[in-house]
């Protein structure tokens, strides 16, 4: 399941563990491609958080991260920005990288 997060409960939500947020928009093609591959993902994987955030709808998260483009994924283990990937991000290539985090 992938949970939808906004500017206020952001910090909460990705603090503990590992969490990839993938920053959207309803109006961005290559979101529109991303979001099953993140769906797929938080199905098969109990390790990591997956949460989405509109950046529409929450501007402040996106611009204190500087996301300037969308999908932007990112990705935090233990309340730290570990990596960030930008544009559409295969599934067996994100599958690889959040290996690379959780134990």
């Amino acid at each position: 399941m992938v949970d939808a997060i906004t500017d206020a409960n952001f910090e909460e939500e990705t603090k503990d563990g590992v969490a990839l947020v993938d920053f959207w928009a309803t109006w961005c093609g290559p979101c529109r491609m991303q979001s099953p591959v993140i769906e797929a993902l938080s199905e098969e994987r109990q390790d990591v958080h997956f949460t989405k955030m509109d950046v529409d709808e929450n501007p402040n998260t996106p611009r204190n991260f500087g996301v300037m483009a969308i999908p932007t994924l990112l990705i935090k283990k233990d309340g730290q920005v570990v990596d960030r990937l930008t544009g559409y991000t295969p599934k067996e290539k994100l599958n690889e990288i959040l290996d690379q985090y959780t134990d």
